[in-house]
């Protein structure tokens, strides 16, 4: 069933609004203990600029989050060619990725939706039809976002959701005294436009380990300093420890709000958000600037089908792709 219209799913700790338009988080509210809410995550405040200067705020990416270099893939003996729309890599699926289609309301019920799409065979050039659903549902003091996915012919996939959050709130301005932990003792080493070189780099010792909690403003100054940024910022794709539902990171707001992201992927990719200008305004109507948000997105390895070292993102007939997260707030 086509629906444009808002979806919000509540209880007493949370309320998320989520759009059809890319299955898209365009506010996460939490209450605070003076019985006030605060929304932690951006959003655009109008829809159409989830196409333009918004677009992939909270937005559910595919088929391949991150980046494909070259745009260019071998699978199964051949090789595909898919949309190049940071040149010249593919990013987040290509320039009709996921995020800039409306998705159906699959289902619907008491603290959960479940939206689906269905993407051709050659879509954005990737081989196979792709049966996709992405399931939101409340869980204690948060929400749990579930991608599943099939296909009737060999093909590559990495789903993500891509909120900025923002634990002092939607409006607040800069994220630099928020402090945020990450369970990673590694990350993979980027080319200058951001496509992994195939290797690896211990983060010990380095502005890059977030193991015992930085804040984000001062890691990134070390960061700028040993020359280990992209754009300025970070853009790092961290390989989180241990494997199967985990801790992947926290954050901190300075009042002592903390989010922690669970979940049951080999990555999690940190960016923040460097290129805000002022041109996205948000849902307060608040225009963000740089760092008004950081970007948490639990993945698969970027431009993993070009690495033989990187853990697979095929997904063959008969098989399912599930990747789980929860945000969980206190």
């Amino acid at each position: 069933m086509t629906d444009t219209a808002p979806v919000l799913l509540e209880d007493e700790d949370v309320r998320i609004e989520l759009l059809p338009l890319g299955a898209t988080v365009r506010r996460f509210e939490v209450r605070l203990a003076d019985g006030t809410w605060r929304n932690i995550v951006l959003g655009a405040r109008d829809l159409a600029d989830y196409r333009g200067a918004c677009r992939y705020l909270g937005a559910t990416v595919g088929r391949f989050a991150n980046r494909i270099a070259g745009g260019r893939f071998r699978l199964d003996e051949v090789v595909y060619i898919v949309d190049v729309n940071e040149s010249p890599n593919t990013l987040h699926g290509g320039a009709k990725g996921f995020d800039s289609l409306v998705w159906d309301v699959a289902g619907r019920g008491e603290g959960w939706v479940e939206f689906s799409l269905d993407s051709a065979d050659g879509d954005q050039g990737f081989p196979g039809e792709l049966m996709v659903t992405a399931r939101y549902e409340l869980v204690e003091h948060g929400v749990q976002v579930t991608y599943r996915a099939t296909t009737d012919a060999p093909t590559v996939v990495n789903l993500t959701t891509h909120p900025y959050f923002n634990l002092d709130g939607e409006a607040s301005g800069s994220v630099d005294e928020q402090v945020l932990t990450v369970h990673a003792s590694r990350y993979t080493v980027n080319r200058a436009d951001g496509v992994p070189t195939g290797d690896f780099r211990d983060v010990t010792g380095s502005a890059a380990d977030f193991r015992g909690g930085r804040r984000l403003g001062a890691a990134r100054d070390a960061a700028n300093a040993e020359g280990i940024t992209r754009d300025g910022g970070f853009d790092h794709n961290f390989v989180v420890d241990g494997s199967g539902l985990r801790e992947h990171c926290r954050l901190t707001g300075t009042d002592g709000l903390t989010l922690t992201v669970v979940s049951d992927q080999p990555a999690v990719q940190v960016y923040g958000a460097e290129h805000f200008d002022g041109s996205q305004i948000g849902t307060s109507g608040v225009p963000y600037l740089r760092h008004a948000g950081v970007a948490i997105e639990t993945q698969g390895y970027p431009d993993a089908p070009n690495h033989d070292n990187f853990p697979s993102t095929e997904l063959w007939p008969g098989q399912e792709y599930v990747a789980t997260t929860r945000w969980l707030v206190d």
